[in-house]
């Protein structure tokens, strides 16, 4: 999956010039368009995602302790899946979420590393649904 800087910018929590400037610094990666603007892929995207929040929590070690609920839109990091189970992690903004839902549910959904998802967050229980982009 690929997003445009906007897109990107509005994952990561930041402006479209942040995005551009880091893909001029290269800690994000990018390809051109035939019409001359930025793609990036949702790995990289991912993995900056993840960056970035570490950053966060390493400035400020209470954020890890706050507690989110409700929808959070955020990018898939993680997914690590067996027999029945699949473990989902989304990085949204600086908020790492970790949801266990079934395999079935995350290969019907099409969750892997880079899509688009939003955590819905009721009590101790996490429903994830892969959004799609128009």
């Amino acid at each position: 999956m690929r997003y445009r800087v906007g897109e990107a910018a509005a994952l990561l929590g930041v402006s479209d010039d942040t995005v551009r400037r880091w893909v001029d610094a290269g800690r994000l990666g990018s390809t051109r368009t035939a019409s001359g603007r930025h793609e990036i892929d949702g790995v990289d995207l991912a993995r900056l995602a993840q960056e970035l929040a570490e950053e966060q929590t390493a400035a400020d070690p209470d954020r890890a302790r706050r507690s989110v609920r409700n929808r959070l839109r955020g990018i898939v990091t993680r997914v690590v899946r067996d027999g029945v189970m699949a473990q989902v992690e989304i990085q949204a903004g600086p908020f790492r979420v970790v949801s266990l839902i079934s395999r079935e549910a995350a290969d019907e959904l099409g969750l892997e590393p880079g899509v688009v998802a939003v955590a819905s967050v009721k009590a101790t229980n996490v429903a994830v649904e892969h959004v799609e982009r128009p």
